[in-house]
């Protein structure tokens, strides 16, 4: 097997069983990614935009953690409860990816792990 490193929180509020992003060899698997606050596992009020933004700002912190950027990602695939909000939710992508977006998948899914989670997003990037 290629080379295998997990990347992991250190705080006290990571004590879910499954590490944040795994790297093997040169690529790097992204866990999902919800629009809640970390340290409080609050989910963010607001709706899709402020849960995409979050969940997307979430994404960013676990990458770094693995010493790269939102530049490494080369597929993402994100899950939505409600398929209505699709357009929001690409309003809200575009911030952050706003050229050459990475290949992307988008699904409707009928809930997350709260009933008030809207979106969950997971990736995978370059780990170079």
């Amino acid at each position: 097997m290629a080379d295998r490193k997990t990347f992991n929180w250190t705080d006290p509020h990571h004590d879910l069983p499954f590490s944040p992003a795994t790297r093997i060899g040169d690529t790097l698997y992204i866990s999902g990614q919800v629009g809640v606050e970390r340290a409080t596992r609050s989910v963010v009020p607001g709706g899709i935009g402020p849960q995409t933004r979050r969940a997307l700002q979430n994404l960013e912190e676990v990458l770094e953690l693995a010493g790269v950027t939102l530049q490494n990602v080369a597929k993402v695939n994100v899950f939505l409860t409600e398929m209505s909000d699709f357009e929001a939710f690409n309003a809200a992508y575009r911030e952050f990816f706003p050229t050459d977006p990475p290949s992307r998948t988008t699904v409707g899914t009928s809930g997350l792990s709260k009933p008030e989670m809207l979106i969950e997003i997971e990736a995978i990037a370059t780990a170079v």
